[in-house]
């Protein structure tokens, strides 16, 4: 009896085993898979984000400048045409 019941815990242990062996496996092949994509989407996002705010922000500085230039210089011709 207690031979054939050593045998059971050790075929047991054997197909425990084998069968942890194979799961992490498969589980890697996904898991690199899900990130390398999830990576690829959040790279992309941030840096639309980013580049979309820099584009607003140096858009809205340069029109900013150039309207105050724009309205120095018609300021100043219209009075110096107004004083002569």
């Amino acid at each position: 009896m207690k031979k054939l019941l050593a045998m059971l815990l050790a075929a047991m242990m054997v197909f425990t085993v084998v069968g942890c062996e194979q799961k992490p496996a498969a589980t890697e092949e996904v898991t690199e898979e899900t990130t390398e994509e999830v990576t690829e989407e959040v790279t992309e996002e941030t840096t639309e984000e980013t580049t979309e705010e820099t584009t607003e922000e140096t858009t809205e500085e340069v029109t900013e400048e150039t309207t105050e230039e724009v309205t120095e210089e018609v300021t100043e011709e219209t009075t110096e045409e107004v004083a002569e």
